[in-house]
C-alpha cells in the first residue's frame, strides 16, 4: 500500500533511529517519518533548524496528512488536521503505527534541517529523491 503512505522518489536513505535526529534535507526531495509506540499514544512534535546542531530551532507547522494502522499489519486510514508542528495520536491503541511526509519545499527560507521527537515510541526516517553529489559534498551534507 505504498501510495496510501506519499512515499515520493527514487532513491532513498533510511535513518533507523531518527527520533530527535536532524535530518539534512539539501540533497533529497522529502522525507517520510514512520512513528510507532506499542500503546499508540505518543505525540510526534516536527522541527526546523539551519544545521545538524539544531541552531535557529522552531516548530514546523507542516503535518497535515498523516496516515495511521495498527504495527502488525491492517488497514491504513488517512487523518486530516490543520497544519500543525505536532500529531497527536490520541491513545488510538488500535492504530499504534502513523506515517506522515515533510517535502523540502515545505521548510521555511535558510532552514536545512528537519526533526521528529516522539514522546514515546520510535520514529524512523526515509528519505526521498535524493540528489547525486560528491563525497565532499556528503561529507559537508551529511543526511544526520
Amino acid at each position: 500500500m505504498i501510495q496510501n503512505l506519499d512515499l515520493i522518489g527514487a532513491l532513498g536513505n533510511v535513518v533507523a533511529n531518527a527520533d530527535g535526529a536532524w535530518i539534512n534535507m539539501a540533497h533529497c526531495t522529502a522525507v517520510s517519518f514512520v512513528c510507532y509506540e506499542d500503546d499508540g499514544s505518543t505525540i510526534a512534535t516536527l522541527s526546523e533548524a539551519t544545521d545538524a546542531a539544531g541552531t535557529g530551532a522552531i516548530d514546523l507547522a507542516r503535518i497535515d496528512r498523516v496516515t495511521k494502522a495498527p504495527g502488525t499489519g491492517g488497514t491504513w486510514t488517512e487523518v486530516a488536521q490543520t497544519a500543525a508542528a505536532t500529531y497527536d495520536n490520541a491513545d488510538d491503541t488500535v492504530n499504534d503505527a502513523f506515517v506522515f511526509t515533510v517535502r523540502s519545499s515545505d521548510l521555511t527560507d535558510g532552514f536545512t534541517h528537519i526533526r521528529v521527537a516522539v514522546d514515546g515510541g520510535t520514529v524512523t526516517a526515509i528519505t526521498h529523491g535524493l540528489v547525486h553529489c560528491t563525497a565532499a559534498d556528503q561529507a559537508a551534507n551529511p543526511v544526520s
